[in-house]
């Protein structure tokens, strides 16, 4: 069951956003060379702490950290520790915060120091791949015609879509109904009606679409070792479009 948030719920939901979208902009001055994961993750935990709120991921299924650090192939869930970044790597930051029970959730991908064409290019088009799936959601809209814009895009430009891995609704649980992938089949999936809050997250890579999973559990890399980009946003469903809740 697709829940729909009350007025009540949301205005809740769009301070759990914000907060998630303020540890982004918070982390990055942070993000250069030399710097450990683990110590992002202090930092964001700090933070998020400080906003009154909780971060989602802390022991979420059992992860360690309180923020996903993915570096260059890592696709997803990259647990904080003692590595350091260095000149020309990009990270994906996967935040959540829980405020007053209802969970905000976005990742961002980000460059440290300066990067190569390639992955400057990974990087642009992973997000436009974002906002290409954005910019068809309203009341009435079917889930795959999100999946099938994001696809779209991220074909054209040779990139591959990791299917493994999808979005989903966010709200008292940081993982609702329904599933939204980042591909499918115009008209296809369940129907949006206004008040459902979802986050939209296109996971690309610059190589094959295949993905594999460590012996940590968690880490998901690709299968080809070329680096792959995310970029997420959780968004409310309204009649006419859509709102940003985790505006950076």
């Amino acid at each position: 069951m697709i829940k729909i948030k009350s007025p009540e719920e949301i205005e809740i939901m769009k301070v759990a956003g914000k907060i998630v979208g303020d540890t982004h902009k918070y982390l990055i001055p942070y993000i250069k060379p030399g710097i450990t994961t683990i110590e992002l993750d202090t930092l964001a935990h700090d933070y998020i702490i400080s906003c009154g709120a909780t971060p989602s991921f802390k022991n979420y299924n059992g992860f360690p950290g309180s923020i996903c650090t993915s570096i260059n192939n890592v696709v997803v869930h990259g647990i904080p520790g003692t590595k350091k970044l260095k000149e020309g790597d990009i990270i994906s930051v996967d935040i959540g915060a829980c405020y007053k029970g209802y969970h905000g959730d976005s990742a961002w991908t980000y460059p440290v120091g300066k990067i190569d064409e390639n992955k400057k290019y990974l990087m642009e088009h992973t997000e436009k791949a974002l906002f290409e799936g954005l910019s068809v959601i309203k009341e009435g809209i079917h889930i795959g015609d999100i999946g099938n814009a994001i696809e779209n895009y991220a074909e054209k430009h040779r990139l591959g879509v990791v299917k493994e891995l999808v979005g989903h609704g966010v709200g008292k649980k940081l993982h609702e109904m329904p599933d939204v992938p980042n591909y499918g089949k115009k008209g296809s999936g369940p129907i949006l009606k206004s008040g459902m809050v979802i986050a939209v997250e296109p996971m690309l890579n610059l190589g094959t679409a295949n993905v594999y999973l460590l012996d940590d559990n968690w880490t998901i890399i690709t299968g080809d070792n070329k680096p792959s980009a995310h970029f997420e946003h959780t968004i409310l469903v309204t009649k006419d479009g859509y709102k940003i809740l985790t505006k950076r």
